[in-house]
């Protein structure tokens, strides 16, 4: 019986591996590119290097220097990062760039997630609504600032006052407390169509055979979303998170329109902060504060691709 069994275990090991020698056999070759191909890439290569890579070099030399922007300068080492790193008006445009952006990332994909739903159900003049929704997102934001800015100043205020809301007889955007929200809905109100397309894809892709199973099992509109929706577009969520938090952190002209980083200094982000230390005579010492800025990104954008390929999802 032993023999018998050893044998028994020899054929099956032959026949696997003889299986396993097929698969390899099967498998195209894998193909050789032609060096003449790479020749494509050499124009955009260019262009990326000489618009990209070359000023960003050039303005981590000179984040070293104390130019101001013309005329000499000389080199002073890393004076620049010691102060940006006490500086309090930089720090606080820090943590309201990373504020605004979780913030904002959570309203945009919360909202954009609901309006999914609510499309990809059978409703009405579904193609007519999706269309309306889609507005804002080829709008240019400065346009989108100024229009907010006159509502915020001028027609809200009047509004509440005609309702007897005190709170919000004051302008948001002229409150110091309050500014931030006014920044975080006009920036989500142009950044929910962008999220919204991603999500109807990803809800379009689920089988409806899935929902029919779980209402047959009698789960109720909640359980199945919880159950079934949130699970089947959890890569899109991470798609989404990681999109809309890069663009966050670059915010700029929503700010610029509607608040000019108002009051005060209140929600002047990173960007606006470096545009506007260019033309003050900052000019050295805003370029350290970009370096610094790009190199906190890149580590943001690594960390969050750790997370896509754990999820195993792709971009």
């Amino acid at each position: 019986m032993a023999t018998l069994s050893s044998h028994r275990s020899r054929a099956r090991a032959r026949a696997g591996a003889r299986d396993d020698l097929a698969v390899v056999r099967s498998r195209p070759p894998l193909r050789r590119v032609d060096a003449v191909s790479y020749l494509f890439l050499l124009p955009a290569l260019a262009l990326f290097t000489l618009f990209i890579t070359v000023p960003a070099l050039v303005g981590a030399v000179i984040s070293l220097t104390d130019y101001v922007g013309y005329g000499e300068w000389e080199f002073i080492g890393l004076a620049n990062y010691a102060v940006l790193f006490r500086d309090p008006n930089v720090l606080r445009a820090y943590g309201f760039t990373l504020g605004f952006s979780v913030v904002t990332v959570v309203l945009v994909n919360v909202v954009a997630l609901a309006l999914a739903l609510g499309l990809n159900a059978r409703i009405h003049l579904k193609t007519a609504l999706r269309g309306a929704f889609f507005v804002p997102m080829v709008v240019s934001g400065i346009v989108i600032a100024f229009v907010f800015n006159y509502l915020f100043s001028t027609s809200l205020p009047a509004l509440a006052g005609s309702l007897g809301i005190g709170w919000l007889q004051e302008s948001l955007i002229a409150n110091p407390d309050l500014a931030w929200v006014a920044v975080v809905l006009v920036t989500a109100w142009q950044a929910v169509p962008s999220a919204l397309i991603i999500y109807l894809a990803g809800l379009l892709a689920v089988p409806e055979e899935v929902y029919e199973a779980a209402a047959l099992d009698g789960a109720s509109a909640w359980r199945q979303f919880r159950s079934v929706t949130l699970p089947l577009v959890a890569g899109y969520v991470v798609i989404n998170t990681v999109l809309g938090f890069k663009n966050f952190l670059n915010a700029y002209d929503i700010i610029v329109g509607l608040t000019d980083g108002g009051p005060g200094t209140a929600t002047r982000s990173v960007a606006m902060t470096i545009f506007t230390g260019f033309t003050n005579g900052d000019y050295a010492y805003q370029m350290a504060n970009a370096v610094v800025f790009f190199v906190l990104t890149v580590v943001i954008s690594v960390l969050q691709l750790q997370i896509i390929r754990r999820r195993g999802v792709s971009l």
